[in-house]
């Protein structure tokens, strides 16, 4: 009996003692630690060979363009296109087939792989387009035209595409993400931070979870991406807040903020191998790089302090309210039942985060 006794004192000496240090490690900031500032302002990223990509994603008669570029990234399961035709109107449309076939005669709207999902059709145009950026901007978005994540009552892209006011969208930053409604997003208080030990510990008993894994990835990811010094290093208790799903609108002197090489550099991460290189697995190497985007584009006077990017203020800008959200994207104002990041019959995740097949015949 004694033994048991003692066995029992000891194992539940060694789990206090466990407990104890999580809940010390984990314990919060002090406040003066809160606006952390980071070294964000440059992709340091060295490519691990030089060799030079092709430039074969032009996007044609864009040089001199009066319309706000509409950059898609599609695949061939997304569809009819037609709904992205009837905006050109509006937009000067850029379409690029990430799963169609090389082509090597031609230079325009291709990618060098399909690789990150969006990603790489983002910084293809980009790169092959940095000169003729379209003064109105640029929006990038999917080229699924119903999706779960589209922030209309009807999930239908065409519609809130009509509705976007570019103009009125980029005041306050030169840049703004599509969505106003924070589900899904890093945006509410109760996100956790991406290098907490329960996201690690989510990762690793989870692994087919990618949000979780990605997460976890991601400050790991930006050392290398923004270089390894103790200013770039994103802490176990510091939260870089975003909304979701990598749809968005940015100006172009925004884009203009970093170099080509840059950009370039950021796109041969995707592509390279290696342990420094981005993760084989699409969905992780992808969702890493939608926290990157409002980094780079949100216009740097509003979230620097002293030459280097306040968290704070990256954190505020990348979560207006969503009222505000709403009237200024899409000229939907004076809404009630609103909270800071949802108003009541604007949005809501559809069930299983997924919309009928019959979605498109039932709402034309």
């Amino acid at each position: 009996m004694p033994r048991r006794v003692n066995r029992f004192a000891i194992q539940s000496a060694i789990f206090l003692g466990i407990f104890l240090l999580i809940l010390y490690i984990n314990r919060p900031q002090s406040s003066s630690l809160a606006d952390k500032r980071l070294d964000w302002n440059e992709i340091r990223y060295k490519p691990q060979d030089g060799k030079k990509v092709d430039s074969r994603g032009i996007c044609p008669s864009l040089a001199g363009s009066k319309k706000p570029a509409l950059v898609v990234a599609r695949v061939e399961a997304d569809g009819d296109t037609s709904w992205i035709d009837k905006l050109a109107d509006k937009y000067h449309t850029c379409v690029y087939n990430v799963d169609a076939p090389s082509d090597e005669s031609s230079k325009y709207l291709q990618v060098p792989a399909n690789r990150g999902h969006e990603a790489i059709v983002y910084l293809t145009f980009i790169i092959d387009n940095y000169y003729h950026i379209p003064e109105s901007g640029v929006v990038f978005v999917h080229g699924s035209r119903w999706a779960w994540h589209n922030d209309v009552p009807t999930y239908d892209n065409a519609a809130a595409l009509a509705a976007l006011d570019t103009h009125a969208a980029l005041e306050p930053w030169g840049y703004h993400n599509l969505r106003c409604d924070w589900s899904v997003s890093t945006c509410p208080a109760s996100a956790k931070p991406q290098g907490s030990l329960e996201t690690s510990f989510q990762a690793m008993i989870s692994p087919w979870d990618a949000r979780s894994v990605s997460d976890s990835a991601l400050p790991a990811a930006f050392k290398i991406l923004f270089g390894d010094d103790n200013d770039n290093v994103l802490g176990r208790h510091d939260t870089i807040r975003s909304q979701c799903c990598a749809q968005f609108i940015v100006g172009r002197k925004n884009i203009l903020q970093h170099s080509i090489e840059e950009y370039s550099a950021l796109r041969q991460w995707l592509l390279d191998s290696g342990p420094d290189a981005a993760p084989r697995d699409d969905r992780i190497a992808g969702r890493i790089l939608s926290y990157i985007w409002h980094i780079l584009f949100i216009r740097k006077q509003e979230i620097e302090n002293d030459g280097a990017i306040s968290l704070e203020k990256l954190n505020t800008a990348a979560c207006p309210h969503a009222a505000d959200c709403y009237c200024r994207l899409y000229g939907i104002c004076d809404l009630d039942k609103c909270t800071d990041g949802h108003c009541y019959g604007q949005y809501k995740i559809p069930p299983d985060f997924r919309i009928p097949d019959d979605w498109a015949l039932t709402h034309p």
